[in-house]
């Protein structure tokens, strides 16, 4: 692939100096160099192409947005996230904003997790609440009628955006987990593409839930909508497997925490997925998940490998065990049945009084 550059060779060798004398040779590996000159070099094409002003206002702030976000969650890059969305409009005597307090408190003090709200009042006040100033994130949005951050996120963990598509790029960059309370037309935007996302691969998968207060009623018309896109063939049936409902705080975490019982993480190396995992599976299993998962595969098997050269080079997770297949990048659904029969196998092997 030819270079991102100028095509200027004086222009581009001063801009690979710039970047050389800006950082410290022991701060930046060539690699990282190379992606900031190609970062340059846009800003400059831009310029070239006489781009409008409130265009280049747009780049700008958004660039600076995302520098600072990722400044602010790269403090905390190994601790597990879960991001929680819903209204801002229910008050504290509302039972879904009880009910988020609650599963904000049990997954900070009970299961160390931190919290991602949109730092905003209702469902996202409740998340801060119940998180607490230590295990609590806001990535506030900056609104006419609403700019102010609720009075429980620590001002570290504070991030202020003026653009929504910089703001729910984070949310789902930096969270492992997300839970959907009740919400306006905001909430169902962060739905659907939540879902989008992992139904078409363009994220990582991770786990959905979808919870409300006992009686409250508002995910059930949802769901019968859902099922009309899959009776119309709009939607895979598995694709069900992408998310669940529940009203059950302790359901809600343990969904969360059952889909990260064995998966780790996941990467394509050569055009085939790779699974790594926290335990390895048995050839019994393999075997198993081949006769049942023959479907989504394009050719080959599912098989155990060791850590690939790519992975290697990178550090990439290198000591965990992993599966690889050559995935058809379709069947997402089929693909979360698959990571949780690994999840429910090794649960069962450590079950007490197991045999396997």
């Amino acid at each position: 692939m030819r270079p991102y550059r100028l095509g200027d060779d004086g222009l581009d060798r001063r801009l690979h100096e710039l970047v050389r004398d800006a950082v410290a040779a022991d701060q930046a590996d060539a690699q990282d160099e190379e992606l900031v000159t190609e970062m340059l070099v846009s800003a400059l094409k831009l310029l070239r192409d006489r781009t409008d002003t409130g265009d280049l206002k747009l780049v700008n702030s958004a660039l600076k947005e995302l520098r600072y976000a990722l400044l602010v969650f790269s403090r905390y890059r190994n601790a597990p996230k879960v991001t929680m969305y819903g209204s801002a409009r229910v008050g504290p005597d509302d039972p879904n904003y009880r009910l988020a307090a609650e599963f904000a408190g049990l997954m900070a003090d009970t299961h160390n997790w931190m919290v991602v709200t949109g730092a905003g009042p209702g469902i996202m006040e409740a998340g801060n609440l119940g998180a607490g100033t230590e295990y609590g994130f806001g990535v506030n949005i900056r609104l006419p009628f609403e700019a102010d951050p609720n009075p429980y996120v620590h001002e570290s963990r504070l991030i202020n955006f003026k653009y929504f598509f910089t703001r729910k790029l984070i949310f789902v960059k930096e969270s492992h987990a997300f839970v959907l309370f009740p919400g306006g037309f905001g909430t169902q935007d962060e739905t659907f593409e939540l879902l989008t996302l992992v139904q078409t691969g363009k994220s990582d998968m991770h786990p959905i839930v979808l919870i409300e207060a006992p009686g409250t009623g508002y995910w059930e018309p949802w769901l019968a909508f859902v099922a009309t896109l899959r009776d119309q063939g709009m939607i895979l049936p598995d694709d069900f497997s992408l998310f669940m409902h529940t009203t059950d705080v302790a359901a809600a975490c343990d969904e969360i925490l059952r889909f990260y019982g064995n998966y780790h993480s996941q990467r394509f190396v050569d055009g085939k997925l790779v699974l790594r995992l926290k335990h390895e599976p048995g050839d019994a299993l393999i075997a198993e998940l081949n006769d049942e998962f023959s479907d989504i595969l394009v050719d080959g098997t599912i098989e155990k490998i060791p850590t690939t050269p790519a992975e290697l080079a990178d550090g990439d997770d290198v000591d965990l065990p992993r599966i690889r297949m050559h995935f058809d990048r379709r069947q997402l659904g089929r693909l979360r049945q698959l990571v949780d029969r690994l999840n429910a196998a090794a649960a069962a092997d450590e079950a007490p009084g197991s045999d396997r």
